[in-house]
């Protein structure tokens, strides 16, 4: 299993940026326990319903604050007190800003180190996203949204949780610039293609013709950041947004989700519309599943026997350089990078395909 050093990645182990961690709907009135980064979480949802991250382990006696369900302030509900949980061992209390605000059997000062880090957390498109930085900075873009999310004749994902998969995600993010594989994997070989690098974003615009449905398939695909990947997808008349989240559990392992976003046509989509979005995400993850089976039967590409017609495989990767690095030089290596490719014997985009950018404000950002 490749680790981020074997890629030469940078410094840090695990990426920075906004990563899923849950769907909103798994997080109900009782914490959970979550495992990422090499680092384990308490999520709970404060009264308020805001939902709040703090590393798992009491400092008290390394509990951890989340993954009880034995005590009997588990078993209760009695854990989460307006915006604070408690530790269900001894009962400390930690406000979201992982800080202890109550100690039930001390009426003294709170001992300065009884505190947890507290991360920047955001609900947004169906699930809890959090930012992440090894380095402790706060967000250094906005966590993802779609105004399409809330637009009535869009009919919303239900995320199909994926599992852990044993490949580091430069591999993942590889995708963006081969063109050729579309073809042989995905059956659709592309008749344009085109990058574009714009600081945290890297896009990739293509279309072809899709030989099993016999229809042309033109997409927008984009990573803000390095853990969310939105496509916007236009399929023999049908109007989709795939998603796919990428979130790092241990170096060399991530956890992945999917998704898409269906726009019906009509104001008050019916169980007709909400079956075609089903088996519109039923199609999409079963092309994503081709994918599936090439990154778990491949060793790790930490070099690339590059080609010109491949696609920008190198360029890719040093825009994904960025997000390991100490903030500074993360500036310095996406300005490097930042503008547009073609590729050597595929046209380019043409004219107005990029009229639908303006419908995503993270995109054109």
């Amino acid at each position: 299993m490749a680790k981020a050093a074997d890629y030469g990645l940078g410094p840090n182990t695990f990426p920075r940026g906004w990563f899923l961690i849950a769907e909103s709907s798994e997080l109900g009135q009782s914490p959970i326990a979550l495992r990422y980064f090499a680092r384990d979480f308490a999520l709970y949802r404060g009264e308020d319903g805001r939902p709040i991250l703090l590393d798992a382990y009491c400092p008290h006696m390394q509990c951890h604050i989340a993954a009880s369900d034995t005590a009997v302030i588990a078993k209760e509900g009695a854990q989460i007190e307006g915006s604070s949980i408690r530790c269900p061992y001894h009962g400390w209390r930690f406000g979201p800003d992982g800080v202890c605000d109550d100690i039930p059997y001390h009426d003294g000062p709170m001992p300065r180190s009884a505190k947890l880090t507290s991360y920047p957390v955001e609900e947004r498109i169906g699930g809890i996203w959090m930012w992440f930085d090894e380095d402790g900075g706060q967000p250094q873009y906005p966590a993802p949204e779609l105004i399409q999310w809330s637009q009535p004749q869009w009919v919303q994902w239900q995320m199909d949780h994926l599992g852990e998969l044993p490949v580091q995600p430069q591999e993942v993010i590889d995708n963006m610039a081969d063109a050729r594989h579309l073809g042989p994997t995905h059956g659709a070989p592309c008749e344009y293609f085109e990058n574009e690098w714009r600081d945290h974003i890297y896009i990739q615009r293509q279309g072809g013709f899709h030989k099993e449905y016999q229809a042309m398939l033109q997409t927008t695909t984009w990573y803000t950041g390095p853990g969310l990947l939105l496509s916007h997808q236009l399929f023999a008349e049908v109007e989709s947004i795939e998603f796919i989240a990428n979130t790092p559990v241990e170096d060399g392992v991530s956890k992945l989700w999917h998704g898409v976003l269906f726009n019906s046509g009509v104001d008050a989509p019916g169980e007709a519309e909400r079956e075609q979005a089903r088996q519109i995400q039923a199609g999409a993850l079963d092309s994503l599943a081709s994918d599936f089976g090439i990154w778990q039967n491949k060793r790790a590409a930490t070099r690339v026997l590059q080609l010109k017609s491949d696609g920008p495989f190198a360029r890719g990767r040093r825009w994904y350089k960025q997000f390991y690095q100490p903030v500074e030089a993360a500036v310095e290596c996406a300005k490097e990078v930042n503008g547009i490719c073609h590729i050597p014997g595929l046209e380019e985009p043409p004219a107005g395909s990029r009229v639908v950018e303006a419908a995503f404000p993270s995109l054109v950002k």
